[in-house]
């Protein structure tokens, strides 16, 4: 005696190219169209830090956008940027330059210092 055939599989009643699968990918289509703003689009500041300096020591933003710090360490020895207000630090090796992105915030004012260079303090304005 012979086994039946088993009926194709189906998931939960759902045919393939049915409702569900066009559903699916008009989804996928709406995500892949809304791709969000990138780093590279957003205003830059600079900030420089070389072995217990950091230029500029004052750097002025606008309120309620988001930018992008861009941080190169010119000295001969590690750094670390940081603050502790914004909740941002990185640290650079001799010569690197890297980035942050900073949210949209209210006014305030957010020091920024060389963790390895304390000395070294700049402060974000945003305004």
């Amino acid at each position: 005696m012979s086994s039946p055939t088993p009926a194709p599989a189906r998931r939960a009643g759902i045919e393939m190219g049915g409702p569900a699968v066009r559903i699916g990918a008009l989804a996928s289509v709406l995500v892949l169209c809304s791709v969000p703003v990138q780093a590279a689009d957003l205003p830059v500041f600079k900030i420089t830090l070389r072995d217990g300096t950091i230029s500029p020591p004052r750097i002025e933003a606008p309120a309620g956008t988001r930018f992008k710090l861009e941080i190169t360490n010119a000295g001969k020895s590690p750094a670390e940027f940081e603050s502790i207000s914004l909740r941002k630090e990185k640290v650079l090796g001799p010569g690197v330059t890297s980035f942050v992105v900073v949210n949209p915030t209210s006014p305030a004012q957010h020091v920024y210092f060389d963790d390895f260079h304390p000395q070294a303090k700049g402060v974000l304005v945003i305004k």
